[in-house]
């Protein structure tokens, strides 16, 4: 998958957030996948977290803003991606993790199919009523910059544990 253009951005901003969301999932999905386990549980920056760690926090962080956030949906532990000093955390396997980012983002595209982006956000789950409720499409800007700079953090990651860079 290649990088989407950014042409005709304002003409549909929300299609557009999706595709670069689906682009992101497949950059993890491709740096984070095919590692033998004693890479996947290295720590190779001075925050501390893994491989593992990373890809959970991307999927519990889409599933909050989206679901318990937009739609206020309830959300089991949807913090269960960190710690009680916040740092990251995960007992389940890459392979779990990549194909629950994969159904993030198959959620993802239905909320942004069944609502118009200048809707917004419920009061409950997330926010509450003190709260400034933001559109759909701040929220979309909001994920789709998270998975880019945590995209970015794993380029370093894969760099510093096997010299991977880039596309490759």
């Amino acid at each position: 998958m290649t990088l989407p253009e950014p042409q005709d951005v304002f003409a549909d901003p929300a299609a557009r957030i999706l595709a670069y969301l689906d682009f992101f999932r497949a950059e993890v999905r491709r740096k984070a996948g095919g590692l033998p386990d004693e890479m996947l549980q290295r720590v190779v920056v001075p925050s501390g977290w893994t491989i593992p760690e990373l890809v959970e926090h991307l999927v519990h962080m889409e599933r909050r803003w989206l679901v318990w956030g937009f739609l206020g949906e309830d959300v089991p532990s949807p913090r269960a991606d960190r710690r009680a000093d916040d740092t990251w955390v995960t007992e389940r396997p890459i392979g779990v993790l990549l194909d629950a980012l994969d159904e993030g983002g198959r959620r993802t595209r239905r909320i942004v199919a069944e609502h118009d982006p200048d809707e917004r956000a419920r009061v409950g789950g997330m926010f509450g009523p003190a709260d400034e409720l933001p559109t759909l499409i701040g929220i979309l800007f909001h994920v789709m910059q998270e998975h880019a700079r945590h995209a970015g953090h794993l380029d370093i990651v894969r760099e510093l544990l096997d010299g991977s860079t880039g596309e490759q």
